[in-house]
């Protein structure tokens, strides 16, 4: 299988997990209980297998230490999260929002570092997009009252630009087969 059609599948799986975590997200509002709670510290553990595809189909690439990068900081969000649900909306928010930052500026490069391959503008978006969602939940924690809700949205968006970087490999990989037939 080649890295192109393991990178679509897990783009087409990211978009599809996405939208299902929003709505669970969505279910479990207003109040940050257990379920929340869960599904904060799930959220980045499915970033750190994600990342561990990755890393396995684009072992020679560039952008493997981005990928690994991907695999230490989610770790590290799910840990976070977990300790911070425990404290409240605003301490969720702020790690929430730290990891996004940090994760934000690994997938613009690692997407920057695949252009090459297509279907990675919109996971350069997306990345630039993740820095400054993640800098406005850290403003939004210190807000009289801050809610996980938000977070349901950035799932969605996220999800929907690994779906169009999934469309775009899509279509990449149907010219490179039809540009080969032809020659």
């Amino acid at each position: 299988m080649t890295p192109e059609l393991t990178l679509r599948r897990l783009y087409f799986a990211r978009f599809g997990f996405a939208v299902v975590w929003a709505a669970l997200l969505a279910f479990t509002m207003p109040g940050p209980g257990v379920a929340a709670a869960v599904l904060l510290v799930v959220y980045p553990a499915v970033d750190v297998a994600a990342a561990i595809v990755e890393s396995r189909v684009t072992a020679a690439a560039p952008a493997r230490f981005g990928v690994y990068g991907t695999i230490l900081t989610s770790t590290l969000a799910a840990v976070g999260l977990a300790v911070a649900a425990q404290s409240g909306v605003p301490a969720a928010l702020r790690v929430w929002g730290a990891w996004a930052v940090v994760a934000g500026l690994l997938q613009l490069v690692v997407a920057v570092l695949r252009r090459g391959m297509g279907g990675q503008i919109a996971l350069i978006l997306s990345g630039a997009g993740s820095v400054l969602a993640g800098s406005s939940f850290i403003v939004m924690a210190s807000a009289e009252a801050p809610t996980l809700m938000i977070l349901a949205g950035y799932a969605v968006v996220g999800g929907i630009l690994f779906l169009v970087s999934a469309l775009r490999l899509r279509a990449t990989a149907a010219q490179s087969g039809r540009a080969s037939h032809q020659q």
